[in-house]
């Protein structure tokens, strides 16, 4: 299936919001379709900041994506002829992304992956800590924190002014009224358990 010889790896750029990580995999679509690469970028049906059927980063550069529901409906799309998958907002993807890409990378295919490392409680998002183990390449990029100008690694969510509570739902669509890009000793998150 797919590629008769080995060329397949798995690639993740991941960071906080506002980091550039779209830009970044919008860059590196770039370069395949020049050096006239196949590629199939996806994108899950729950990010709908922007427009439906594309990726746009932040400053508004954008690909055309095929969205999907669910992991699994990426492999129907992938056909022999594919040499590179692109996959944008993976922490909002089940679990089973990690074997389709293992599987793609393990057949061939390049996987190149972006996706948020950490939720907004600063604590490991969705499957991202398994993509990034077994990673052949990890791009981590920052941000500018918005309270001090340090480079932010961490995403803060604001909620009618206020950061949001360690209670608070997981997965909140939004952008810059919703979100900023914080350092780790401004990032705030009440009520969050203290470690021993």
């Amino acid at each position: 299936m797919y590629h008769t010889y080995n060329k397949g790896f798995i690639e993740v750029v991941c960071g906080p919001m506002f980091a550039g990580k779209t830009e970044e995999l919008i860059r590196r679509i770039k370069r395949l379709e020049y050096a006239k690469q196949n590629v199939l970028v996806f994108k899950p049906a729950v990010d709908v900041r922007y427009e439906k059927d594309e990726i746009v980063s932040h400053n508004l550069s954008k690909k055309p994506s095929i969205v999907v529901r669910s992991s699994e409906e990426i492999m129907q799309y992938v056909q022999d002829a594919t040499d590179a998958v692109v996959i944008d907002e993976a922490q909002f993807f089940d679990h089973g992304i990690v074997d389709v890409a293992e599987h793609l990378a393990d057949h061939g295919v390049r996987v190149i992956i972006g996706g948020l490392d950490t939720d907004f409680r600063g604590e490991p998002f969705g499957a991202m800590p398994d993509l990034l183990a077994r990673a052949e390449f990890v791009t981590k990029l920052t941000a500018i924190c918005v309270k001090s100008g340090l480079p932010a690694t961490r995403t803060q969510r604001i909620i009618n002014g206020k950061p949001a509570n360690y209670t608070d739902p997981l997965v909140l669509i939004g952008a810059t009224e919703s979100y900023e890009p914080r350092s780790r000793h401004f990032h705030e998150v009440p009520g969050k358990p203290k470690k021993d």
